[in-house]
Order: C-alpha cells, then sequence, then structure tokens
C-alpha cells in the first residue's frame, strides 16, 4: 500500500497568500529557533518538578501520592490531547494553533508559580497541559510544511535534539532554581521561553492551514484521548498501587476497549480518518514509531536508575546528579543533528540501527562496569554510548513517521510522533523502575542480618529510605547504608539487561523491517498545480492536488 493513503488536498491562507512571499534561509533559521524555544519551555515542564518533590510536599503539607499527580497530571494531559489538538492545527491554522497554545501554557505556568493550594495547582499543571499538547505537534508540523526537502532532515535533527535533551537540560536548570531559590521560580524559566517564542512567533513563524474534504473525527478524538488516558494511567500507578488493583485493572480495561474501539473507527473511515491506521502496514511509519517507543522508554528508565545512584549512592545533590547527565544530553543534542548527513550516505534504516546498537552497547556498558566503588567513572562509558546512539536513532525515526503522511497531515503526524515519545517514557518508568526495585529488594533481603527490624523494614523500600533509615540504626548504620548501596547496583544491573535485551530486539527488527529508503512526502512532488515552494504555498481555490498514488515507497 502506500505510504501516503490520503487524497491530498491544497493548502489555504499559507506562506504567500498574504503577500509574506516563501521563507527565505535567514527566516527559516528563525522559524527553526521560535519553534525550539517553545518546544523547550514544554519539554521543561515535563521534568521540571521532579527535583523540587520535597519542596512540593511541604508547601502544601501534600501527601507524596499527590505530588506524584501534581507531576504525572501535566503528562497525561499532554499525551491525551496530543492527536486531536495536532489534527486541529492543520486545519484552523498552525500560527494562531501556536500563539494560542502559546498563551495558554504561559498563563497556566504563571498560576502554577503562584499557585497557593494543591487544587489551584492541580488546575494550572490541568491547563498546562493542554496548551502544551497544542504547541508540541504544531512545532514539528511548522517545521515539515516550511522546510524543503532538503532542508528537513536537518531542522528535524535540531528539534528532536531540543526534545531528547532538553528534558536533561530543563531539569539541570531547574535545579539549580531549587537550590539558588525556591521551587516556584522553576515555572519563571517556561514562562520566559514563552514570551521569547510568541515574539518570534509573531514575527516570524508563517501562517498556514489545510483544507479537508472531510469533517473532523470527533468519535476518533474522544476514543483516542479514553485510550490514552486508560493506558497511561496503567503505567503511571500500577507500580504503586499495584498491577492487580482493582483501580489499575480498571483503567486497563477501559483503555484497551478504547483502544481496539478507536481503531476499529478509524479502519471504518479510512482516509476521513483521525489517524489512518493503515499506515502502520508500511516499513517507515511502523519502524519509526517503535523505535521511538523502545528509545524513550529506555531513556526514561535510565533517568529513574541514575538519580538515585547519584544522591542516594554517591551522595549528591540534584544539582550535581543533573550536571552528571550533561555529557549524554550534549552528545545526544549534536549527534540529532549529525544523523540526517549520516542517513543521506548510509540510509535511514542503518542509521537507525546503528544508534539502537550503540543505545543497547551503553546499556551493557552500565549493567557490566557500574559499581559503589567505580562512582560516576564506572557508569560515564554507558552513558556516552547511549547518548550517542540515541541522538542517532530518534532523528530518522521522526522524519520516517512525518514522511508518511502528507502535508495537510503533518499536525497528526507530529502528534503521532509525540505521543509515540510520551508512551515510551510512561512505559520506560513503570517497567524498567518496577525491575529496578524488584532487584533491589530481592538482593537486600539477605544482607540485613543482625540489623533492627524497623530500620530493616525502612531499607527494604528503597536505597533512599535506607540511608535516612541508618541515622536510627545505631551500629548497624554502616552496614545498612553498604547492604543497600549494593542491593541497589544489583537492581540497576537487573534493570539494564532488560533495557539490553529490548535494544537488541530492536535491532534485529530495524535489520529485517526497518525503512529501506526515505518515502517522498506531498512536498516533494511538484505538480502542475503548486508552485515551487519549500513550504506551504497557495493552491487554487479551484481545485485540490491530485491524490498521491504511487507504489509503496518503503
Amino acid at each position: 500500500m502506500s505510504t501516503n493513503p490520503f487524497p491530498q488536498v491544497g493548502a489555504v491562507d499559507p506562506v504567500g497568500a498574504t503577500g509574506e512571499g516563501v521563507p527565505d534561509a535567514r527566516r527559516r533559521r528563525t522559524i527553526l529557533v521560535a519553534v525550539c524555544v517553545a518546544l523547550m519551555a514544554v519539554i521543561a515542564s515535563v521534568s521540571g518538578l521532579n527535583v523540587a518533590q520535597p519542596d512540593l510536599a511541604v508547601a502544601f503539607g501534600a501527601s507524596q501520592s499527590t505530588i506524584l499527580w501534581i507531576i504525572n497530571i501535566y503528562t497525561l494531559t499532554l499525551a491525551a490531547l496530543l492527536l486531536p489538538l495536532g489534527s486541529l492545527g492543520d486545519r484552523v491554522g498552525r500560527k494562531p494553533m501556536l500563539l494560542t497554545g502559546l498563551a495558554v501554557f504561559g498563563a497556566a505556568s504563571a498560576a502554577a508559580g503562584l499557585a497557593p493550594s494543591t487544587e489551584v495547582m492541580l488546575a494550572a499543571r490541568v491547563l498546562s497541559g493542554v496548551g502544551a499538547a497544542i504547541i508540541m505537534p504544531i512545532t514539528l508540523a511548522v517545521i515539515t510544511s516550511t522546510f524543503p526537502p532538503e532542508e528537513r532532515g536537518r531542522a528535524i535533527g535540531v528539534w528532536t535534539g531540543v526534545a531528547g535533551g532538553g528534558g536533561i537540560v530543563g531539569m539541570f536548570l531547574s535545579a539549580a532554581l531549587v537550590d539558588l531559590a525556591s521551587w516556584r521560580w522553576l515555572f519563571v524559566l517556561p514562562v520566559v521561553l514563552v514570551v521569547v517564542a510568541l515574539v518570534m512567533a509573531l514575527r516570524f513563524v508563517p501562517h498556514s492551514r489545510e483544507r479537508s474534504g472531510h469533517s473532523f473525527d470527533t468519535v476518533g478524538a474522544l476514543t483516542s484521548i479514553v485510550a490514552v488516558v486508560g493506558l497511561i494511567l496503567v503505567l503511571q500507578d500500577g507500580p504503586e498501587r499495584g498491577w492487580t488493583a482493582p483501580a489499575t485493572l480498571l483503567a486497563l480495561a477501559v483503555g484497551v476497549v478504547a483502544a481496539t474501539a478507536f481503531v476499529a473507527w478509524q479502519l471504518r473511515l479510512r482516509d476521513a480518518a483521525l489517524l489512518d491506521v493503515r499506515l502502520f502496514r508500511a516499513r517507515g511509519p511502523a519502524a519509526g514509531s517503535i523505535t521511538l517507543l523502545a528509545v524513550f522508554g529506555v531513556q526514561a528508565g535510565i533517568f529513574v536508575v541514575l538519580f538515585p545512584f547519584f544522591q542516594a549512592v554517591l551522595g549528591w545533590s540534584g544539582l550535581l546528579s543533573t550536571v552528571a547527565l550533561m555529557p549524554m544530553a550534549v552528545l545526544m543534542m549534536l549527534t540529532s543533528g549529525l544523523a540526517p548527513k549520516l542517513a543521506a550516505r548510509i540510509g535511514g534504516r542503518s542509521t537507525m540501527a546503528a544508534g539502537v546498537f550503540l543505545a543497547g552497547a551503553g546499556l551493557a556498558l552500565m549493567a557490566a562496569l557500574v559499581s559503589v566503588s567505580g562512582g560516576y567513572l564506572s557508569v560515564l562509558p554507558g552513558m556516552l554510548a547511549m547518548g550517542i546512539g540515541m541522538g542517532l536513532s530518534m532523528t530518522p525515526s521522526t522524519e520516517a513517521i512525518t514522511s508518511a503522511l502528507p502535508r495537510e497531515r503533518q499536525g497528526v503526524a507530529s502528534a503521532l510522533n509525540d505521543v509515540t515519545r510520551e508512551f515510551g517514557t510512561a512505559l520506560g518508568v513503570a517497567l524498567l523502575g518496577a525491575l529496578l526495585s524488584a532487584g533491589y529488594r530481592h538482593a537486600i533481603d539477605g544482607r540485613l542480618d543482625g540489623v533492627p527490624r524497623g530500620s530493616a523494614a525502612t531499607a527494604r523500600e528503597g536505597v533512599a529510605n535506607a540511608v535516612e533509615a541508618a541515622n536510627g540504626a545505631g551500629t548497624h548504620a554502616h552496614e545498612l547504608v553498604d547492604a543497600a548501596q549494593r542491593s541497589f547496583v544489583d537492581g540497576w544491573q537487573r534493570a539494564m539487561w532488560a533495557g539490553v535485551a529490548v535494544m537488541a530486539a530492536l535491532f534485529l527488527y530495524l535489520l529485517a523491517r526497518g525503512p529501506l529508503r526515505p518515502a517522498p512526502t506531498s512536498t516533494d512532488r511538484p505538480t502542475p498545480a503548486e508552485p515551487v515552494s519549500p513550504a506551504a504555498v497557495p493552491v487554487s481555490p479551484a481545485g485540490a492536488l491530485p491524490p498521491s498514488g504511487g507504489p509503496d515507497p518503503a
């Protein structure tokens, strides 16, 4: 089948329709900066509050469960609304949607920073998630609809670098603000970024929207929201409530039923669907989605493991722990920008496979070399390999997804890319975190002989709890801390080897079913009705572009 099953339709009110003309190279670079600044605001808010959990608990007198809701409700809202709002962005117009999203996100971030109570904070985080769900798919859609084919890969590389490494940079800045000021200053950063992005978007981002011959898929939008909420709740609450808890099983049942209904409805609507799931029969979007799911899952799982290692095992502060992640983030961002050149030379499949191989090698290095006595240097080689590998795999994976959909569906393509990342993150935290906890408890049970019963029970809950419990363990304090640290390393190795297995399976899959060559997009095919255009250009309202047709490029 064709990887472009939708009939192509013309764009209305695009670049040039208001006399702006096609953006030149300098303006395209400015547009890229603008959307990346907007993206950075969203990404920084995903991870920023993690470093301020104790401060939030004290400020609001809230339980750990409530604090986790304050953190997770943002990600849940973001993931649930990405597909519907990405599709609306294509229809309403990318520039007005981007400006709306930035305004909503900025106002919500300011409200969160000034929140006097838990209730206000939760409401502000939900509203932030709505704004982020508008912004995130639009930023990538602006790139894919503005940059010409020969520059699009490099621009997507910059975008993926910010999306991948921006979380670590955001954590570093957040940790610095918490250490130097207070948790309320965490929300100054996204507000400042939003103001900068708003000014740049108003001046430089072109206005483009697409005309569709079909009405908005309301049923698909609603079922997708229910499915995403149900499945993400399972992954977020399962480790804490228990995988067999009634609430977890109910969320799983609702998520699976809604996901099944969504797929069935999309197959029925075909070209009029919110997301034509027939796309996943093709190599490009299938391989790109699976790769992003696994890579972001492993990355998120790595953070779950690394922070307790730095803080509870090595005794570092939150700020120093984030600084320790910066080499991996820098390499990830650099190689994301270099990946398109490598893909042009050896092919997208080979680039993705090479990245996955290096990421798997990095996990293996961390599993084999980590030790309490080795400290940071025992994990640094694996972190560096992981950074290079993830950077190489993310850009061609993103391009494989966005190139599979025509220009008028780029908001949906971008949203699909983002939903995959969010699911991967939740999945990685849940599974690798569970493996780490299980491995830790199994290892420490045999190392607590002679330790007072109360201290031993506390130590079984986690390595940070064990360090805290050592204060009341008397002469057994050193023994307790040593047992907890060595047990954490045992749990670390179990989680890392599981990640290696995932990367090995993905590597073999890419060799067998990876995209054979870049899929041409609708903007790559000049037609008599479409003037030469590196961006969205005006099409005569008298007629739409013809259907793409043609063989499956994968």
